[in-house]
């Protein structure tokens, strides 16, 4: 069985990976023939559908994970993990789906980010 702090980041990945489809997928509905024709308020309900399945695995992530439940992080610590999913996840997207290139100034933010987690998490 997996502890509970590998439990709550995968569940921070795959609730990541929802809302990042939800949150900017819908920018590719043009491209695809059933879609193309969608006005703004359907493509809301669509992602308001895939962001529904983030919360089937954000809440569980937060309650496993959080310290004062009996997991192992503290709520910022839970939630400095959280950015730094979704910014991995993000890239991810837009590299896989987007076709974005990778700048030097991203990868510096992300450095600066990582940064970040490591303030976070060390203990002064």
């Amino acid at each position: 069985m997996i502890g509970k702090g590998l439990k709550t980041i995968l569940f921070l990945l795959i609730s990541n990976s929802f809302m990042t489809c939800a949150w900017y997928g819908h920018l590719k509905f043009k491209e695809m023939s059933w879609s193309q024709n969608l006005g703004l308020f359907s493509v809301i309900l669509i992602s308001w559908g895939l962001a529904f399945f983030e919360y089937l695995f954000q809440v569980p992530a937060n309650r496993i994970g959080f310290k004062d439940d009996g997991g192992p992080f503290t709520l910022v610590q839970l939630k400095t993990i959280q950015e730094a999913i979704t910014l991995v996840v993000f890239m991810m997207f837009s590299m896989i789906v987007f076709k974005q290139k990778f700048e030097w100034n991203h990868i510096v933010g992300f450095c600066l980010i990582v940064a970040a987690v490591f303030i976070i998490f060390k203990k002064w």
